[in-house]
């Protein structure tokens, strides 16, 4: 502390006596006010998007089915109001049922039938046979399809995107490349029901940790929403793979016209086994 009167004091380790604490931003009342209203947004906005979009299911399928009732059994006839939920309720129960009966024996026989008749069905067999391989391998126990998120390179070398496994490659497919290939969807942004299907070889997918919730997120938000790198720090500080690598091997290829392979173990797949070895 100074003792003279005449000489102000000066802040610890500051020559030319300028305090160096940091100054805090006051916001006005117009910024509070907006800082809070886009605060009150995204915390209504999804809460709300979320109710519309159920509500408009419930009521198309309350549109559709509840009609189909007789109105004797219809609760709604012996209310003053609406019973929002009817329809959706009615279906389940319908689904259930469906499926009770088609576990026994005489279900059993009918399905039998009715595959029959379809298959014999010039355009309809070919339409209900990929729709029923298609419902059987997504809603399987046993099913690998959708159940992984993995990084490719993809339109080229050192642009990745995320894409999804939906199971082993086989068939011609499979026996006309030499490598073991994966199924891979990928989405796109914003509509993930829209994409491409990829055969990638296994050994040059990056598995990632991210469940397929999360990668679905990130995909529809176009990156906004990044879920965080749950590995251990060993982990998140050794990369799986880069572009040069393989950039290298195809200016090569385009100059001298040859075939360069990648060297053992530095694709993005061995890489991931060599690691989770040692």
């Amino acid at each position: 502390m100074n003792t003279d009167g005449n000489t102000p004091d000066r802040a610890p380790n500051d020559p030319d006596g300028e305090s160096t604490t940091p100054k805090v931003r006051v916001l006005s009342l117009g910024q509070r006010l907006r800082a809070y209203f886009f605060a009150g947004i995204l915390v209504i906005a999804p809460i709300s998007i979320t109710f519309y979009l159920a509500w408009l299911f419930i009521g198309f399928v309350d549109d559709k089915v509840t009609p189909l009732l007789p109105l004797k059994y219809n609760p709604e006839t012996y209310l003053p109001f609406a019973l929002p939920g009817l329809g959706l309720v009615m279906l389940v129960l319908f689904l259930m049922l469906i499926g009770a009966l088609a576990a026994g024996f005489m279900g059993k026989i009918w399905t039998r039938f009715t595959e029959r008749v379809l298959a014999r069905m010039p355009v309809i067999r070919n339409i209900y046979s990929a729709l029923k391989q298609i419902i059987e391998t997504v809603f399987a126990d046993h099913s690998a399809a959708f159940r992984e998120a993995v990084l490719i390179e993809y339109p080229r070398r050192g642009i990745w995107a995320i894409g999804f496994i939906t199971g082993r490659t086989e068939g011609e497919v499979q026996n006309t490349t030499e490598e073991e290939c994966i199924n891979i969807f990928m989405p796109t942004t914003p509509n993930p029901t829209s994409g491409f299907l990829l055969f990638v070889p296994k050994k040059d997918l990056v598995p990632l940790s991210m469940t397929v919730e999360e990668a679905i997120k990130m995909v529809i938000s176009g990156g906004i929403i990044t879920p965080p790198d749950r590995r251990p720090e060993a982990e998140r500080n050794v990369p799986l793979t880069a572009a040069q690598t393989y950039e290298e091997m195809d200016i090569i290829r385009e100059k001298d016209h040859a075939p360069v392979l990648a060297t053992k173990g530095s694709r993005p797949g061995e890489k991931k086994k060599t690691k989770t070895a040692g």
